[in-house]
């Protein structure tokens, strides 16, 4: 098993052993709504809801694709006479 598994089956473990000592209902309000709730519910919606905006958060970025005509122009590669004459005097 590879380290990341372990470390993930080891939080999945430490998160059950929470949740299930956590089973008395409170008073929670929510805006302008109270309500009585098991904290196991409560603490289970917020783990859930924690992890989709993790993995939404980690997500890599989609990558934009330029064709090589659009990044030749934009980066002055199709043009070969881009120094100045200063800068041509100078590397000289």
């Amino acid at each position: 098993m590879s380290t990341k598994t372990i470390v993930a089956i080891g939080i999945t473990l430490l998160l059950t052993i929470v949740l299930m000592q956590n089973t008395d209902k409170v008073d929670f309000a929510f805006l302008w709504a109270n309500f009585r709730i098991s904290k196991l519910v409560m603490m289970a919606v917020v783990s859930v809801f924690s992890f989709i905006l993790g993995v939404l958060a980690g997500r890599p970025k989609s990558a934009k694709r330029f064709d090589d005509e659009n990044l030749d122009n934009r980066f002055g590669k199709g043009n070969t006479n881009t120094l100045s004459e200063e800068d041509k005097d100078y590397i000289s």
